[in-house]
């Protein structure tokens, strides 16, 4: 099937008809945020900042002071920066690829890990471990805003957890329209209750800086030594994966032309990998607020955010609004991260569901189930072994974004054996596609059992070095000795309309999906097996029977 399919009415049997009518309800959900879809020119109205400044809403995270404070009061300071310094940079050089490939392709990361390696139904393994990310990081930022309702309010933290999960069900069901007006509103209140504080104490105080650039912690000496730094990056380093929510907004980015270039690679760049900018200052601060009141709370306390900018704030201001300021804050960032974690985490869910069963139950079911999942760990009391989950989901994270991001980087533009332009469609993909599955379990897989003391307590620190080297090592390689013949089940999707236009974006040329009768742009649909005419990738996704996918072309 060459030639363009005509667009005529077409005479469905019966099988199409059910499918038609299976699909419609998820047509009609899928069609707010372009669930599991490429983001068409047509709903990507906003302005490259626009979308920059809602990406970044979501950083307005409070886990980061937790998560610098506990490196901070077990190794000290000096290796609490360092480890800090290098994670960030680690997690730079791996979002930039995957950044720019979700803002110029209009992709979530889960369809670019589907052509970046994986193949089809092989990315559904990353999905689970984004998904992961998603209600462990819920979970995390529900705890401390628990603290917070606990401190103001009085709510025990068992309820508190409740009220957290809860309150972000209204503001996730609307995706990305309320969504961006949310960050975009909360973000200068949750800046300068955050910065505030920090400018004052250091400005009034300055033997602070000298007292949190001496601390020592409760593990080491002072020192800088390569072990405490590695353990430290590994809890770090857990938050490589946020660039996938960073590329749930980045996907919504207008196309690139010559004309709007510089706004939109500034965005490209401040909302996807320089996230990590914003993320490893907020560590530091969290570092330097736990040195500050250890003396007052104790070590158990200091990484809990609520304390931290209780006391921060009780240094400038009057007692009486000192609680309500801390609690705002630890509200406002909870809700802004949280709505993007429930939100990226039920599109991560469904993505996976669909593929496996061919079925599209709805993204609000799984919104619902990763909640739940969270709200497990919060009453699991997860907090208090937040490094231990941390440092060792870091393996897996690690080692899936550097495949990802070398397939790009390595595979397509070095070697040229990954396909330049992306894949994400049903029957266009192999199944599973070794280069990015073998090296993924193989870097996952040996950095556990490091981590897990399995090779020794010698390299037991080294676990996410060992996790991004094999994947960055072994990708290449597994391309190289499949001669790259894994990645396309297929070359040709029937349609002669070229995928890009000549600015090198996705054609805005749309088509009629023959089953659910709904115009989609170029990238979404590919020929029908059975019919003159084309179906969208939902319709090919929950096509039961394998009616409409093209076969696959030797």
């Amino acid at each position: 099937m060459s030639a363009e399919p005509r667009l005529a009415e077409v005479t469905e049997p019966e099988p199409a008809q059910e499918a038609a009518r299976g699909t419609d309800q998820a047509v009609k959900e899928t069609l707010e945020d372009y669930t599991l879809r490429f983001a068409p020119r047509s709903y990507r109205r906003w302005t490259p900042m626009v979308v920059a400044t809602t990406a970044l809403g979501g950083i307005a995270y409070m886990a980061d002071f937790s998560i610098g404070a506990g490196i901070g009061l077990a190794h000290g300071t000096g290796n609490a920066l360092v480890a800090i310094a290098v994670a960030a940079v680690v997690i730079f050089v791996t979002g930039f690829p995957l950044a720019y490939y979700g803002a110029r392709y209009n992709i979530d990361l889960d369809l670019i890990t589907r052509g970046s390696g994986f193949g089809y139904f092989g990315s559904v393994l990353t999905s689970v471990i984004f998904a992961s990310f998603t209600f462990i990081f819920f979970a995390l930022e529900g705890s401390i805003m628990a603290q917070g309702l606990k401190l103001g309010l009085g709510l025990p933290l068992w309820l508190g957890y409740l009220v957290s999960t809860l309150m972000v069900i209204p503001l996730v069901i609307y995706g990305m329209t309320a969504l961006s007006k949310l960050q975009v509103w909360t973000t200068p209140i949750w800046l300068l209750l955050m910065v505030g504080p920090l400018v004052y104490l250091v400005a009034t105080d300055p033997g602070t800086v000298d007292r949190f650039l001496a601390y020592a912690g409760t593990d080491g000496d002072g020192g800088v030594n390569t072990a405490s730094v590695l353990l430290g990056a590994g809890v770090c380093l857990s938050l490589i994966a946020q660039i996938g929510e960073q590329i749930d907004y980045l996907r919504f980015m207008p196309p690139k032309t010559e004309a709007n270039k510089r706004s939109w690679w500034t965005a490209v760049v401040m909302a996807g990998p320089g996230w990590v900018v914003l993320g490893a200052l907020k560590q530091a601060i969290g570092v330097f607020l736990a040195v500050y009141i250890i003396a007052e709370v104790g070590p158990t306390a200091a990484p809990e955010p609520i304390q931290q900018f209780k006391h921060a704030f009780d240094a400038m201001m009057p007692s009486w609004i000192v609680l309500p300021l801390a609690v705002a804050l630890v509200v406002i960032s909870q809700i802004k991260i949280n709505v993007t974690n429930a939100y990226s985490g039920s599109l991560a869910w469904t993505n996976s569901f669909t593929r496996v069963t061919r079925r599209y139950p709805g993204r609000m079911v799984f919104v619902l189930v990763n909640l739940g999942f969270a709200l497990a760990l919060m009453e699991a009391d997860m907090f208090s072994f937040l490094n231990s989950i941390l440092g060792f989901y870091s393996n897996c994270a690690i080692a899936w974004v550097v495949t990802v991001a070398t397939d790009i980087g390595i595979n397509k533009y070095v070697l040229k054996l990954s396909p330049h332009a992306p894949e994400f469609r049903r029957g266009m993909l192999y199944a599973v596609n070794p280069v990015g599955v073998v090296s993924f379990v193989a870097a996952s897989g040996l950095s556990i059992a490091m981590y897990f003391h399995a090779l020794g307590d010698t390299l037991q620190p080294y676990s996410p070095v060992a996790a991004a080297v094999i994947a960055f090592v072994l990708t290449p390689l597994m391309a190289v000795v499949t001669q790259g013949r894994y990645y396309l089940r297929r070359t040709d999707d029937g349609i002669a309309e070229p995928l890009l236009d000549e600015d090198g974006n996705p054609s805005a040329v749309t088509y009629e999906c023959h089953v659910c009768r709904q115009q989609f742009e170029r990238p979404d649909v590919a020929a029908c097996r059975t019919h003159d005419a084309v179906v969208c990738s939902l319709c090919l996704s929950t096509d039961k029977v394998g009616d409409h996918v093209l076969p696959a072309v030797v």
